[in-house]
């Protein structure tokens, strides 16, 4: 029997830890231009050593040598000994006040002040959908056992405008009387958007029919007798069960397709983002392509030149010089930081283009395979930086704006040799899709054996993949009848 107990080992053992000016340089060079200038805005906040440059014309020769200068004083400063520092005032409310009374920033513009206060004035709050049906609510003549009724089957709809839950179910679960809740129900089908408070998407596209004064047509028929051959676009045996020719059903189905299946879809909230793109790459007259970086959004930093005249009156205290010296260093890392992530950008944009030049000049149709690991063997980084510097950013094209990450793409080898991307495949579906007789559609096979004859050979169930991801639908539903 072992006898139990602590021990102490020994191990060693090797482990990768970043330094934190480090794990700083790669969320710089990972965030997207509006981010990073929200970083940097927070760093001008806390150090009062960097002070940023007015927005101009500066070209990108002087804005570099602008930058080298700057780095040749602060080295010039870290090196002073504590002899040649003056006396310094403590850096309180009135060092920032001599700071906001220099004219290193931007003049007060009247026209630029009236522009914000638009801006401000400008932001709305959007309507939810439960606002909406209850200010309809306060304005329907009942009485006020169903207004409160009304209320809690507000509170039950969901996002998409469907009473999921029964009547009776509600009725036990809230304590209200089944009658009063009926009505109420009643009540709410009445309200805008058309179609909300009902239970499916059966009931909602029957109810908006209703309400359209078409209760009695083909199309409504087919929606309460035949939903499950409508949802498969079973034209032949709605035929056999309605009686009706192929003409008026696919009348019927149009009809139909014009309805909202998702009434309170349209109060949901707004999740587009604005998307800025870090690089643009355009050709000029003379057909050579040019990559311009986008540095509106980036503020030009700079270590504070006042401080050449605060350092000459005597000697600073301890403290105080610690935390000049540590302010600078700060500053000047992030400053290089910036223009270190500034630059693996540009490099990595123009190998894109260099690599994806049929693309830049001809579209999507010429896109390449390529892996971030090329990139990164080119430029001279590891597979990770590329990776981080692409990162949720956006680079402008003469065929759209486009994510970095959307050139970074496998591909499948044609007959001839070349290389096809598999966005270049999608984008030849699309196409063959488009130009098909609506009669008879083609199934995947077809669209297999197209793409034989361009020398593109991939399965069928690739097809079926790449068809669903671009949201075509199968044969069946595609397929219109005469």
């Amino acid at each position: 029997m072992s006898s139990q107990g602590f021990q102490q080992i020994q191990k060693q053992s090797q482990t990768l830890v970043l330094a934190p000016q480090l794990r700083n340089s790669l969320k710089i060079l990972q965030a997207p231009a509006m981010e990073l200038r929200s970083s940097i805005l927070e760093e001008l906040q806390a150090n009062p050593l960097l002070e940023e440059l007015a927005l101009d014309s500066t070209s990108i020769e002087e804005h570099k040598e602008s930058t080298n200068e700057n780095e040749r004083e602060a080295n010039e400063e870290l090196n002073f000994n504590a002899d040649d520092f003056g006396v310094m005032e403590r850096m309180s409310e009135d060092m920032r006040e001599q700071f906001a009374q220099e004219n290193t920033g931007q003049p007060y513009n009247p026209e630029n002040s009236a522009r914000r206060d638009y801006f401000l004035d400008s932001l709305t709050q959007s309507t939810s959908l439960q606002q909406h049906l209850i200010r309809q609510a306060e304005l329907t003549d009942c009485s006020s056992e169903e207004h409160e009724a009304i209320l809690y089957l507000i509170g039950s709809i969901d996002d998409n405008g469907y009473l999921n839950e029964t009547i009776s179910n509600i009725a036990l679960t809230a304590q209200i009387p089944y009658g009063i809740l009926q009505k109420a129900s009643s009540l709410l089908k009445g309200f805008d958007p058309v179609g909300i408070g009902t239970k499916n998407l059966e009931d909602c596209l029957a109810t908006q029919l209703e309400m359209r004064g078409r209760g009695d047509s083909l199309a409504a028929e087919i929606l309460r007798e035949h939903f499950s051959l409508l949802v498969r676009r079973r034209v032949p045996e709605l035929k056999r069960k309605t009686g009706a020719s192929p003409e008026d059903i696919q009348a019927a189905i149009e009809e139909i397709s014009t309805l909202e299946p998702a009434p309170g879809r349209r109060f949901s909230t707004d999740s587009n983002t604005i998307v800025e793109p870090d690089v643009s790459v355009y050709q000029d007259e003379y057909d050579q392509w040019h990559v311009v970086l986008n540095n509106d959004y980036i503020p030009r930093l700079r270590i504070s030149s006042t401080y050449k005249d605060m350092l000459s009156k005597g000697k600073l205290s301890k403290s105080e010089k610690e935390f000049m010296l540590e302010r600078m260093r700060s500053g000047k890392f992030l400053i290089n930081s910036i223009e270190q992530r500034q630059q693996t950008i540009e490099r990595i944009t123009r190998e894109i283009l260099k690599f994806q030049n049929d693309f830049f000049a001809f579209g999507v149709s010429k896109l390449r395979p390529l892996t971030m690991g090329t990139i990164a063997d080119t430029v001279g980084v590891h597979e990770t930086t590329v990776s981080r510097a692409v990162a949720n950013k956006y680079i402008r094209t003469p065929h759209g704006v486009f994510a970095f990450k959307y050139f970074f793409t496998p591909g499948y080898e044609a007959k001839n040799g070349e290389t096809v991307s598999n966005k270049t495949i999608k984008d030849i579906i699309v196409h063959i899709v488009e130009k098909e007789d609506l009669t008879s559609p083609f199934s995947d096979q077809n669209i297999v054996e197209q793409l034989k004859e361009k020398d593109i050979k991939i399965a069928r169930r690739t097809v079926a993949k790449y068809r669903e991801e671009l949201g075509i639908l199968p044969t069946n539903l595609r397929r219109r009848y005469e």
